[in-house]
């Protein structure tokens, strides 16, 4: 072999031993990185860990609060609101009730024929009216004038058969779901607008007044018998259905719960004790916070950024509006700290909210072997393409992480309730069952969520208390319950029973 050709061979050689150290280089960096990337999922479900003993602890904390806010008003970040609701349905209403659940930027209009234990709910027909943006920041009267036409135009379609009794006013649930404090079962000043509402001359005010007022001036003869959250709805809704329901729970974009309690044993109501000896209490749980909960960086700086900060810590964590988000997040360090989707991090990742819980949910119920749906979520909402199916399971570990959180610790909360109304043991020869009414698109949909929050809840319990503890799912609780609640409530209650 000539001199040309040995040096040739040499020079090629040497070409072949620096791609192959370029393509070692090339992995080893890939592999560090892919470490780096798993190291943050590993710390992140490490610091999400909700083992049975923490969550009783959860649960305990949960109990201490509500007994802390209803002793006392400001004395717990549980609110734990009076509801004025002292009697729920029985399933004896009979007659004709009319519901309007004001919870955005749509408001409906119930029309329900109630016909007593035999038969139930006769009829119910409905209309869903959506408000004109310019009306969200206008006039408090401007807003109601609008409702109470909308509301009149559905009452003059009354069909035959279907108006009250001569001589009886027609009666109203409303439900309001912004933050009000009430002030008796039909009025209720409210606190601060939510939801992209801004009418300065509403803050302060009675909305039932409010309301009143706007009937009056369109000539609509109606009176508001009960004022409610969606929550106290859902309870109403969950009571009438089965007389064994204790409380209720609300698991959509938001979480709250309401359930019933002994008037004796509200410290802070002031007031006669209520006939039924009972009153529901709005817990406003969404507010609980406690030392025990697993928060982690990524909660924090969430909650940092949120337009309440301090405020609602645990809804950040379990609730459908959230979620996604911290699913986001987790993946925005994991672009940012090890190059997970490359070696330039997806501009749309870093925008807030951009990947919602629904979104989350698709991804997370992925059964297909290639898991083709949660790389066609991530092409279609982060502009992600080409991700290997390693990428696509660790994405698939971090929702399951998040929402496994989110349902256990839903779950203590629920144990606290059970706790504090002590039905957390079984008594010798009682076989009382306590029925759990829950509403919310995070409950109804994500199916996963749901599984684990009712596993968790006989982990908690044990099994003969879990048997007795029975979860049912209650819908339209802030449409239906409130005419329920008018019903029992309606100012004819009395002649009737006289």
């Amino acid at each position: 072999m000539g001199k040309v050709a040995v040096g040739a061979a040499v020079v090629c050689a040497a070409a072949v031993c620096a791609a192959a150290a370029l393509v070692v280089r090339h992995r080893m960096r890939c592999s560090g990185k892919w470490a780096r990337a798993m190291a943050i999922l590993r710390e992140f479900e490490e610091k999400c860990g909700t083992p049975s003993g923490k969550l009783r602890q959860v649960a305990d904390a949960m109990t201490v609060e509500m007994h802390a806010g209803l002793a006392s008003e400001g004395g717990s970040k549980l609110k734990m609101l009076i509801s004025y609701v002292d009697n729920l349905p029985t399933g004896d209403e009979k007659g004709l009730f009319y519901a309007l659940d004001l919870g955005g930027t749509n408001f409906r209009v119930l029309r329900v024929v109630l016909g007593g234990k035999d038969d139930r709910v006769v009829k119910k027909e409905f209309e869903e009216v959506s408000i004109p943006p310019h009306l969200m920041t206008g006039s408090s009267d401007a807003l109601f004038d609008y409702i109470a036409e909308a509301l009149a135009k559905f009452v003059a379609k009354e069909g035959e058969g279907l108006h009250p009794s001569p001589g009886q006013q027609r009666e109203l649930g409303f439900t309001f779901s912004f933050p009000v404090r009430q002030t008796s079962i039909a009025s209720g000043n409210l606190i601060k607008w939510t939801k992209g509402f801004s009418i300065e001359d509403t803050v302060g005010q009675d909305v039932v007044g409010e309301l009143t007022k706007a009937m009056k001036r369109v000539g609509l003869d109606m009176r508001v018998a009960a004022l409610v959250n969606d929550t106290i709805g859902t309870l109403a809704g969950g009571r009438y259905c089965n007389q064994d329901v204790i409380a209720a729970v609300i698991l959509g974009t938001g979480t709250n719960a309401a359930y019933v309690e002994r008037a004796q044993a509200i410290p802070k109501w002031h007031g006669l004790l209520p006939k039924s000896g009972e009153m529901v209490i709005n817990m406003e749980w969404g507010n609980f916070r406690s030392s025990h909960l697993p928060l982690t960086e990524y909660d924090q700086a969430l909650d940092v950024e949120s337009l309440n900060p301090g405020e609602q810590i645990f809804e950040k964590i379990i609730s459908g509006m959230y979620l996604g988000e911290i699913v986001r997040r987790v993946l925005l360090r994991m672009a940012q700290e090890a190059d997970f989707f490359g070696d330039v991090v997806p501009p749309k990742l870093e925008i807030p909210f951009i990947l919602r819980t629904p979104h989350m949910s698709a991804m997370h119920h992925d059964t297909s072997s290639d898991l083709k749906v949660v790389g066609s979520k991530l092409k279609d909402i982060l502009e992600i393409s080409n991700t290997s199916l390693k990428m696509r399971k660790a994405i698939v570990n971090l929702c399951d992480i998040v929402a496994t959180r989110g349902a256990r610790l839903s779950a203590a909360g629920i144990v606290g309730i059970i706790k504090k109304l002590g039905r957390d043991t079984v008594r010798d020869g009682e076989k009382q069952k306590s029925v759990i009414a829950l509403d919310g698109g995070l409950f109804e949909h994500y199916t996963k969520f749901r599984i684990s929050m009712e596993s968790t809840l006989k982990e908690l319990l044990g099994e003969e208390v879990s048997e007795s503890i029975v979860v049912e799912h209650s819908n339209d609780g802030s449409g239906i319950g409130a005419a329920l609640l008018a019903a029992s409530h309606s100012q004819y209650l009395e002649v009737a029973e006289a």
